[in-house]
C-alpha cells in the first residue's frame, strides 16, 4: 500500500475511534443525566452498536496501519515516541474492553427496566460510575497518542 493511501487510513480511522468514542460518552453521559429511562435504554442500544460499527474496526486498523507506517518511513521501533505511544493504546485498550462489557450490560438493564416499567437499579448507577471513570484514561490516552504521532517528541 502506498503512503498516501496508508496515511490517510490511520488518519481517518484515529478521527472515527476518537469521534466515536467521544460522541458516545457525550450522549450517554447526558442521556443518562435525564433520568428519561426511554431515551436512556434508546442510548444505551446505539452506544453498543456504534461500538461494533466503528470502534471495534479502528481498534484493528489502527496498530495495523500505523504498524506499517512506521515499517515503510523507517522509523526505529525503539523511539520513545512510538514506546509511548504503543503503551497508552494498550491502557486505552485495556480500559475499553470492561467498558464494552459494562455498555451491553447497562443496555440489558435499562433495557429490562423500560419494559417492566421500573426504575433502574443500583447496580446500573454503579455501572455507569465505573463506566465514566474509565473513560477518563482512555479518553487522556488517546489524546497524549495524537500528541505523540504529530509532534513525534525525542525524549
Amino acid at each position: 500500500m502506498d503512503y498516501p493511501t496508508l496515511k490517510t487510513l490511520h488518519i481517518l480511522s484515529s478521527i472515527l475511534l476518537f469521534g466515536t468514542g467521544l460522541g458516545s460518552a457525550f450522549y450517554k453521559y447526558f442521556a443518562d443525566r435525564s433520568g428519561n429511562l426511554a431515551a436512556i435504554a434508546v442510548t444505551n442500544r446505539l452506544v453498543v452498536l456504534a461500538d461494533w460499527l466503528f470502534t471495534t474496526p479502528t481498534v484493528i486498523i489502527q496498530p495495523l496501519t500505523g504498524f506499517m507506517l512506521i515499517h515503510l518511513l523507517g522509523f526505529d521501533w525503539g523511539a520513545t515516541w512510538i514506546v509511548a505511544s504503543l503503551i497508552l493504546y494498550a491502557i486505552a485498550g485495556g480500559c475499553w474492553l470492561p467498558v464494552v462489557w459494562l455498555q451491553i450490560r447497562m443496555r440489558e438493564i435499562s433495557n429490562h427496566a423500560l419494559v417492566n416499567n421500573e426504575p433502574l437499579p443500583p447496580l446500573y448507577h454503579r455501572y455507569r460510575r465505573l463506566w465514566f471513570w474509565l473513560g477518563v484514561p482512555a479518553f487522556h490516552a488517546m489524546v497524549i497518542i495524537v500528541v505523540l504521532m504529530v509532534f513525534k517528541p525525542t525524549i
